[in-house]
């Protein structure tokens, strides 16, 4: 039997209205991806062309030199910002995740409301207040125990609040992913809720929750107003000698890459401006290592 119909034929199918949008949407999806990329890809081309340049390993070793003089690194402004990141990881990584388990886990009411809303309003305040508040609280308060005044205790607590934010979210996230169907295999075979949450849950959403833990150390990392406030800035080393290095070294001037660059960066001169370039580049390059490390342990425990 012969039909009377007209057969489309591929090529007209292909080129229907719906296929025709599909095709058009996806070119501009991948031109957007394009787009958001050119902005990181510039900059971190041009902190690459311009400290790579100044990279020796006098860097490393040699304290900020003088004005106008060559030579010269920022090692303890390095040792500085990983003392202070190190404090703010201790804080705000034990709290948000607890406090991430028991919004998930535990809580079911208006006081999880009330708690992730606080933490979506905290992850937008303005760093500087964050500074503004830790002056407040810690650096005041060593001034009024005769225990020092700017120091990493303080530079830590700031960057502590801008961190916990992000551990809460990420961390509360990642634990809601994780299939209800575990939880209750795992109470199922006789577990406890802590048993459940300690054995199953948390190692299911481990890698969300490094990878979260990680962007909030970035942050950290890169912040200035907040220690501008509480940390200042040094042009010498926390501690002589490693084997000399007493505990009220928490207690005085840190330095860090953040506020190095910020100080180097306006200042008239070519050796400070040369190492500001050098000091971010060694700052990008330190979340970059950290971010392969979250990844590759991750991975591993995969």
């Amino acid at each position: 039997m012969v039909s009377h119909y007209p057969e489309r034929s591929l090529t007209s199918a292909s080129m229907s209205p719906r296929t025709l949008f599909n095709t058009v949407m996806t070119g501009v999806a991948v031109l957007c991806g394009v787009l958001a990329l050119i902005p990181l890809v510039a900059v971190l081309s041009y902190v690459i062309v311009k400290g790579f340049s100044s990279l020796s390993l006098d860097i490393f070793t040699q304290l900020p030199p003088a004005p106008l003089r060559k030579g010269g690194g920022f090692g303890n402004a390095i040792v500085g910002t990983l003392l202070m990141v190190g404090i703010a990881a201790l804080i705000s990584i034990p709290l948000g995740v607890i406090a991430a388990i028991y919004l998930t886990e535990f809580s079911r009411g208006k006081i999880a409301r009330w708690v992730r809303f606080a933490t979506n309003v905290l992850s937008g305040v303005p760093s500087i207040i964050a500074g503004v508040f830790a002056y407040g609280i810690v650096v005041l308060t060593l001034v009024k125990l005769n225990l020092g005044s700017y120091s990493a205790i303080g530079g830590g607590f700031a960057l502590a609040i801008l961190m916990l934010p992000i551990i809460v979210k990420t961390t509360d996230e990642a634990l809601q992913l994780v299939s209800q169907d575990l939880r209750q295999a795992s109470v199922g075979l006789g577990a406890t809720n802590f048993q459940t949450v300690t054995q199953v849950v948390l190692p299911a959403a481990l890698p969300a929750i490094v990878t979260g833990s990680t962007l909030a150390i970035a942050r950290a990392s890169g912040e200035t107003a907040p220690l501008l406030f509480t940390a200042l800035f040094s042009q010498y080393w926390l501690c002589p000698s490693l084997f000399s290095c007493s505990p009220d070294v928490l207690f005085k001037p840190t330095p860090s890459l953040a506020v190095l660059v910020f100080n180097f960066a306006i200042s008239p001169f070519q050796n400070w401006q040369s190492l500001a370039w050098a000091a971010s580049l060694i700052l990008v390059l330190m979340v970059l290592i950290t971010s392969i490390f979250a990844r590759w342990a991750t991975r591993q425990k995969a």
